[in-house]
């Protein structure tokens, strides 16, 4: 049976991460979240002093990166280097930075050529923001998950706040601002690939999404 290249892209909160995990594992395929490699140059590039907009101090950086994902008892961990930096990605700061950095078309060529070899034998659902539009115009099933502001701000503050300890207000202020941010750039924008498939989470659950992703007829559990 042919091993499946599937792209999962929509804004942050949509429930990406959860749905993209969930449809691999009931696949047996392997998941790839590529927002955690801008996060990863991000949190990198923030260690080293390099400035968002410092095109030639991100692209020195990138050429001397080795981002990987790796596989342990805690999970999928990116490591950068010898350094596992998983946890270190995701405070809000890096997440505001990764916005502006994935818009730099340097980084976006480096990642591009890391990304494509991780799909080069399939079966994998790599999730983003442009994976069906831009990484993978010819992947075998796309899909756009959406979901109303309202769900993604209170998900990602559900998800956020024992570690992180945003309010709600200001978690939604800052899914407003990178939603723009996304949608807005001229490099590779967020928005649904002509042939995806976009589904709407705001009153489903992860399993009923899953579902409904795997009863298209190229899915095959």
């Amino acid at each position: 049976m042919k091993q499946l290249l599937i792209t999962i892209d929509g804004p942050a909160g949509a429930g990406k991460t959860t749905v993209s995990r969930m449809l691999a594992d009931r696949l047996g395929y392997r998941y790839i979240d590529t927002g955690a490699l801008y996060r990863g140059v991000a949190y990198e590039a923030k260690v080293a002093g390099i400035s968002v907009d410092d095109d030639p101090g991100l692209e020195t950086l990138c050429r001397t990166l080795t981002l990987k994902f790796v596989r342990n008892e805690k999970g999928t961990r990116l490591v950068s280097g010898e350094s596992d930096i998983t946890d270190n990605i995701r405070a809000p700061d890096i997440t505001m930075r990764s916005s502006a950095v994935s818009a730099r078309p340097m980084v976006r060529t480096c990642l591009l050529d890391v990304q494509r070899e991780m799909a080069r034998e399939g079966g994998v659902v790599f999730e983003g923001r442009d994976m069906g539009t831009v990484v993978f115009p010819d992947a075998d099933l796309k899909f756009f998950l959406n979901a109303s502001i309202d769900i993604r701000s209170r998900r990602r503050h559900t998800e956020q706040r024992s570690s992180v300890g945003q309010t709600l207000a200001e978690v939604e202020k800052d899914m407003r601002r990178r939603d723009e941010k996304d949608s807005s750039r001229t490099v590779a924008p967020l928005k649904p690939a002509e042939d995806a498939i976009i589904i709407d989470s705001t009153e489903l659950s992860v399993e009923a999404v899953v579902e409904r992703m795997l009863s298209y007829g190229t899915v095959t559990k």
